[in-house]
């Protein structure tokens, strides 16, 4: 690293003989330096000597350094593309490298992970995963500045290359410019003045392709070298130049050594990269009783950074460590999830908001350490894509049961719209309340079709009973006018006074009976009247010197007429039709009954009060199942 270590130097060459040679004086030198450097020096002053050989060609070093690196992995997709932006308009293209790879890299990842989620919401909605396409103004946004970012950094290293080749046939130029020096008939200090001119042109000139970096700086200082050989005939400028090198590392060494105090561990090295650059490219040899001394303090200092630098890293990698457990904890959890034995929606919304919490928690536990970043990533993307597929799997299923279920509630539309216009209210309203009850029991249809179907459905049933509401509304009114015209006749029917013939009076009853059927109905609840009615006409009946069984059948056939009158339908009928026959039926096992008992009576006279007993019930009973049966015939004619 510096010249105490690896050259030769003009101290030296006061003790020379003159028997002795430049080259023998150097090769002394050298094997002295080797002595000097350890094992555990070597890492730490090559990984600085090759850094600041990558910094000679790369002019955006120190700039780099100073940039804030934000935390991109908890940033969202908009906060990256804008950070992305800000950093090409404030900062230097060669400065962000390393802050646009580690952004870039974010924003990949976090987008993949939008894109599933996109693809899997598409597919879920009934698409087809070849027809998936989406499209992010974020995505573009970013796209934008990268392509921009790119264009400036390839126009960067076009640029740096061309200086490169310029500063280093410069360099060259001076190499060869030091060679002629001591072959040059001047006034020694005027030659000496021309060197200074040229360490001073050499440092000005700036940096030269990496690969040939160790190259020109060592042929640079073996002619500087040869020329403190040359300069060894002067020594007032040469002790002026041991003392102001002295000077200078002195100011080095103190600063190493504050740097080495500084918590700032990773500046304190980066500094101290600028330091030995400088120790070893602008400044030259010491006297040598002070070379040993002062090379002992800087490179202490030097390992004392590097030790606080190592262990900075050790505990950035106890975090990067720990980040990695958190994120394969997080991955075995996702894993143990599709593991499950999922079966309904329910369950599976459950789980989708389990595992999408979960990746979440994988982008926000931090950094990973980087030999295993890309394979944890890997793993991560195949757990989500593994649930994600399981998922898809359900809901394709479900899908098909879903698009099955939207065509049994098409078909059910397409019986409410053909209906909703129907006027036969006795046949369609119970066709309309089935279907309303079939709609319920079908499961879901696919979202996009949900609401659409629903709309349509609602709107032909509500068209169908608005219609039958408006008609019962209308119907309403005309039965209570009914009622209150048979309030008032029945108000006049308890004041009348019958005259004439039994036949006449018969007559005037019928003339009673049909006049208030052709009233009309009235409301479901005052059909009470009807009843009172009855009544009414029974008494008058009662009055009448009549048989019991031709009372009875008049007031059947007014009874007829009242059920007739009514109802729409012959459901009171019918239920009339069988209570009778029920009651044929009982009739006819009575009578039946009783012939059984009559054969019980052996040797028995009929003038037996048992056996007339028995006897007169038997001819009740028929002539009651006469009455059943001529009530069966009249409501036969009904039909």
């Amino acid at each position: 690293m510096s010249d105490e270590k690896n050259t030769s130097n003009p101290e030296e060459l006061e003790h020379l003989n003159s028997n002795e040679t430049p080259s023998e004086a150097n090769v002394e030198n050298n094997e002295n330096a080797l002595n000097v450097k350890t094992s555990e020096d070597d890492e730490v002053l090559n990984e600085i000597e090759e850094s600041n050989a990558e910094d000679a060609e790369d002019e955006g070093n120190k700039e780099r350094h100073t940039i804030e690196v934000k935390p991109y992995d908890t940033m969202s997709l908009e906060a990256l593309a804008i950070e992305l932006e800000r950093l090409l308009k404030s900062e230097k293209i060669q400065a962000i490298r390393s802050h646009v790879s580690s952004i870039n890299a974010e924003f990949k990842s976090k987008f993949d992970a939008l894109l599933e989620e996109k693809k899997e919401e598409f597919i879920n909605n009934g698409g087809n995963e070849i027809d998936f396409y989406y499209s992010s103004p974020v995505h573009k946004r970013f796209k934008t500045a990268y392509r921009e970012y790119r264009q400036k950094l390839n126009d960067h290293y076009q640029n740096i290359e061309k200086n490169l080749k310029q500063n280093l046939e410069q360099k060259l130029e001076i190499i060869e410019e030091l060679k002629g020096l001591i072959n040059l008939e001047e006034n020694i200090n005027s030659t000496y003045k021309h060197f200074k001119e040229l360490q001073e042109r050499w440092r000005n000139t700036g940096p030269i392709p990496r690969d040939k970096y160790n190259n020109a700086w060592n042929s640079y200082h073996h002619h500087v070298e040869i020329f403190y050989d040359f300069l060894h005939l002067n020594r007032d400028l040469r002790d002026l130049d041991f003392k102001h090198n002295l000077e200078k590392k002195l100011l080095i060494i103190e600063r190493a050594e504050a740097l080495a105090k500084t918590n700032d561990v990773l500046m304190a090295f980066r500094e101290l990269q600028e330091l030995h650059k400088m120790w070893k490219e602008e400044l030259g040899p010491v006297a040598k009783e002070h070379r040993e001394t002062i090379w002992e303090r800087f490179k202490a200092a030097t390992k004392t950074i590097n030790d606080k630098r190592q262990l900075y890293y050790k505990e950035i990698d106890k975090v990067y460590e720990k980040n990695l457990e958190n994120k394969l904890e997080i991955i075995e959890n996702i894993n143990a999830i599709h593991q499950q034995d999922i079966t309904s929606h329910g369950a599976w919304q459950k789980k989708i908001k389990e595992v999408e919490a979960l990746r979440e928690a994988f982008f926000n536990a931090g950094k990973v350490p980087l030999k295993v970043n890309e394979a944890t990533w890997a793993k991560f993307k195949e757990a989500v894509r593994t649930f994600n597929r399981k998922k898809n799997a359900y809901y394709k299923g479900l899908k098909k049961e879903q698009y099955s279920n939207l065509q049994k509630k098409l078909d059910l539309i397409q019986i409410a719209e053909d209906n909703k216009d129907s006027d036969d209210f006795e046949v369609t309203t119970p066709l309309m309340k089935k279907i309303q009850s079939d709609w319920k029991k079908i499961g879901h249809v696919p979202r996009k079709d949900s609401d659409k179907i629903w709309k349509r459905f609602k709107a032909a049933c509500n068209f169908y009973f608005d219609k039958l509401h408006a008609s019962k509304n209308a119907a309403n009114k005309e039965f209570t006018e009914a009622y209150n015209k048979k309030s008032d006749f029945l108000s006049t029917l308890k004041d009348i006074k019958l005259s004439g013939t039994k036949d006449e009076k018969i007559a005037t009853i019928k003339e009673k009976i049909a006049e208030w059927q052709t009233i009309g109905r009235v409301p479901n609840d005052k059909r009470y009247i009807e009843g009172k009615f009855q009544k009414t006409i029974d008494g008058l009946l009662s009055d009448l010197d009549m048989e019991k069984n031709e009372v009875e059948m008049i007031k059947f056939e007014n009874k007829l007429d009242t059920l007739s009158a009514a109802s729409d339908n012959n459901r009171d009928l019918d239920n009339e039709r069988a209570f009778i026959r029920k009651k044929i039926d009982e009739v006819k096992a009575q009578i039946n009954q009783l012939e059984n008992n009559l054969q019980f009576f052996t040797n028995v006279d009929d003038d037996n009060p048992l056996v007339k007993e028995v006897k007169n019930n038997i001819k009740a009973h028929k002539e009651s199942l006469n009455l059943w049966k001529t009530k069966l015939s009249k409501i036969k004619e009904l039909y």
